[in-house]
């Protein structure tokens, strides 16, 4: 089992920035691989980063360059650091950790808007 709990979402102006973090109750390094995902009303969820448990990162094309993910093993916590936020951004915003099965957060709500 894998509980995940998020902070960070909120409302900010397009080219702003937000911190996401995901803290996990076990050791993260147990864990095969964790990211985050976004979702918008009607669509299914998204991948936006992964890491996985020797470090690799992937980003989805969309937050390439803007986006970036990282983790603190000592804090069981991995985080994604968004900046020049834009519109299509807004999203909820879930983090995933697999360790046999796929476990999700509770999700936080990410608004870009002027």
């Amino acid at each position: 089992q894998v509980q995940l709990v998020e902070s960070g979402g909120g409302l900010v102006q397009p080219g702003g920035s937000l911190n996401l973090s995901c803290t996990a109750s076990r050791n993260i390094l147990e864990i095969y691989d964790m990211g985050w995902y976004s979702q918008t009303p009607g669509k299914a969820r998204e991948m936006v980063a992964t890491i996985a448990s020797g470090g690799d990162t992937y980003y989805s094309d969309s937050v390439k360059g803007r986006f970036a993910i990282s983790r603190d093993v000592r804090k069981n916590t991995v985080y994604l650091q968004m900046k020049n936020l834009r519109v299509e951004d807004t999203a909820v915003y879930f983090c995933r950790a697999v360790r046999g099965r796929p476990y999700w957060g509770q999700g936080t709500q990410v608004t870009v808007s002027s």
